[in-house]
């Protein structure tokens, strides 16, 4: 990529970053972008400006002849959207996003939820001295209590958390933070985590760890806390830690929540986001107001939260199928 486009994109990363989206979203607009820079260049567009309406459009065609998925197409439509208002490009500006289809998302019912929440529990009251048991069972009632993005509940942070409330503040995308209430099974499981000699003892054996490896002097220069240990500053402040005594990985968590529902019979495998879809529909199912359901999962509008009143209407005609004699 020669300096034009390097630049260009560069301009592009940082425009994203002040807007405070998401990482998640800033890595794939920016791969988007990359994609889209490279197809200019082979087609002996010069400069990042010249790239016009024609040219992103035989981008996503090609793309689209590749197999990708239409929810891709339109993440790269919007991609070049925005970079086309960036750079003050009108033709990319006009480009219409392809349309993705929104299949139903996948749901526990109540009682496989409360199966998979219990057979944590076992595990943790099973394994007394392993504080990992006890951090997963805190984030498996977390993601379903508070109905939790997996990046809200890794950036969870210990001064976010009011146990007198019993809510917690969530940082979600494009910077708007929510309260979001929890309940005493999540409460229990938290304080149980929280307590000195399970997150204690994970900073602790961190600490220790990262002392061997580096070194008193290694762990001064580069700002460890607890006098050569092996933890950042900042880290410190995470509720959950993973084994290394960082905060955790969302990939650590999707693992986790994959390997709880597999142990669990009768259960469907899904990730953090099926907690989150599971919980929305049970409290749907409950009886729960939609705007309410909408603030809780940090929704910008009410249309995101409506697919969980179809979720719930499938549920219905599913078990009327099944149990009424003229179905």
């Amino acid at each position: 990529m020669d300096d034009a486009y390097r630049a260009a994109l560069d301009r592009f990363e940082e425009d994203l970053r002040a807007r405070r989206l998401s990482p998640h979203t800033v890595r794939g607009y920016v791969a988007d972008l990359v994609d889209l820079f490279g197809f200019a260049e082979r087609a002996g567009v010069a400069e990042p400006t010249q790239i016009g309406l024609d040219v992103a459009r035989s981008w996503l065609a090609e793309t689209a002849a590749s197999g990708a998925a239409r929810a891709t197409l339109a993440r790269r439509t919007a991609a070049a959207r925005a970079w086309g208002r960036q750079a003050s490009t009108p033709g990319l500006v006009r480009l219409v996003t392809p349309k993705p289809r929104s299949p139903l998302p996948a749901v526990l019912s109540q009682r496989q939820m409360t199966d998979a929440l219990t057979t944590a529990a076992d595990d943790a009251a099973t394994h007394p001295h392993d504080p990992l048991a006890l951090r997963d069972l805190a984030i498996l009632e977390f993601l379903y209590a508070t109905a939790a993005r997996v990046s809200e509940v890794c950036a969870l942070n210990l001064d976010d958390v009011d146990f007198t409330r019993r809510t917690a503040r969530l940082s979600g995308k494009g910077g708007r933070d929510r309260t979001v209430p929890f309940g005493v099974p999540a409460e229990r499981a938290l304080h149980a985590w929280l307590a000195a000699d399970a997150r204690g003892a994970v900073l602790a054996a961190a600490r220790a760890n990262g002392a061997r490896r580096a070194g008193a002097a290694a762990a001064a220069a580069v700002g460890w806390v607890g006098g050569g240990g092996g933890i950042q500053k900042t880290e410190t402040e995470a509720v959950f830690l993973g084994a290394r005594g960082s905060r955790i990985d969302p990939a650590v968590v999707r693992r986790l929540v994959h390997a709880r529902l597999r142990a669990t019979p009768n259960t469907p495998d899904t990730g953090p986001h099926g907690f989150r879809h599971t919980a929305a529909t049970h409290l749907i199912e409950g009886g729960a107001d939609l705007r309410d359901v909408q603030e809780l999962l940090g929704h910008a509008t009410l249309a995101t939260t409506q697919i969980y009143t179809h979720v719930t209407a499938e549920r219905i005609k599913a078990r009327y199928a099944q149990s009424h004699p003229r179905a």
